[in-house]
């Protein structure tokens, strides 16, 4: 069975509050992963964002089950939520949320994830960049249409204009895993918000954790790029980190020996 480490940084950067909120449940069932950046007047944001995270451990917790329908589910679930809470709950705001969730099968060794909006996950192979999602964002749009270069995703001044996110009054549009992914010892994930990756880029991402012992010491050492970069009034900013172990240590219980003279 896969041994599954888990470390997280979340940080208010230069707001008032915190709108970023993840979680995480683990069983030998299954384990859930999930992180979002909430926005919205009067704070709302916190409360779209702690919606998110809730709402999809407890479903996941109640049926563990890992596969891309179930993370397509699992996101809609909390899409639902929101938009019940902004007609029924104690806020009119127009709360809304990016989210990315990771769900891992550890007797199996597979993964699959997915996202809406401009919160991430990358997968690290060896050390380097396997995969990372792609954001739901105007910028990225203009960049896949051929009208930039990719470094617009973290300077056009229109950067954080989302085309879809949880709790928008029009359907949202959910990014998936195409079918399950097979983990290899020692690959890693990094789940993060905005206010994150904006400020390091994924050669840098590399670098620090070709340097770093831990996965704690590689999050805090790209928490270290986002101080000396982000300005006084940057955003919140969170990550999580989860990574299989290099290796398994599998304790075979010894076979009796035949004692001489005895039946």
């Amino acid at each position: 069975m896969l041994d599954v480490q888990t470390c997280y940084l979340s940080e208010m950067g230069g707001r008032s509050r915190n709108e970023d909120a993840c979680g995480y449940w683990t069983s030998e069932n299954g384990s859930c992963w999930v992180v979002s950046d909430g926005a919205g007047g009067h704070g709302s944001g916190d409360v779209a964002s702690r919606l998110v995270v809730s709402t999809a451990l407890k479903r996941f917790a109640a049926h563990p089950r890992v596969d891309p329908d179930e993370a397509a589910a699992l996101l809609q679930a909390a899409n639902d939520v929101v938009i019940r809470e902004k007609t029924t709950g104690g806020t009119t705001d127009d709360m809304h949320a990016t989210a990315v969730i990771l769900l891992i099968d550890p007797h199996s060794g597979i993964a699959v994830w997915g996202h809406v909006g401009d919160t991430r996950i990358y997968l690290f192979r060896r050390g380097r960049v396997a995969y990372q999602t792609r954001d739901h964002s105007l910028v990225q749009n203009m960049i896949d249409a051929g009208y930039g270069s990719a470094d617009m995703i973290r300077s056009h001044p229109q950067r954080s204009l989302l085309t879809s996110a949880i709790g928008s009054k029009e359907a949202i549009s959910l990014s998936v895993s195409a079918e399950p992914l097979q983990l290899l010892p020692g690959d890693v994930f990094l789940m993060c918000t905005d206010g994150w990756w904006e400020y390091v880029e994924e050669p840098e991402m590399e670098r620090i954790l070709d340097e770093s012992a831990s996965s704690e010491q590689w999050l805090v050492g790209m928490q270290a790029l986002i101080r000396s970069r982000a300005p006084v009034e940057n955003d919140n900013y969170t990550a999580v980190c989860v990574r299989m172990a290099d290796e398994t240590t599998i304790i075979i219980p010894s076979t009796p020996r035949d004692v001489p003279g005895q039946d």
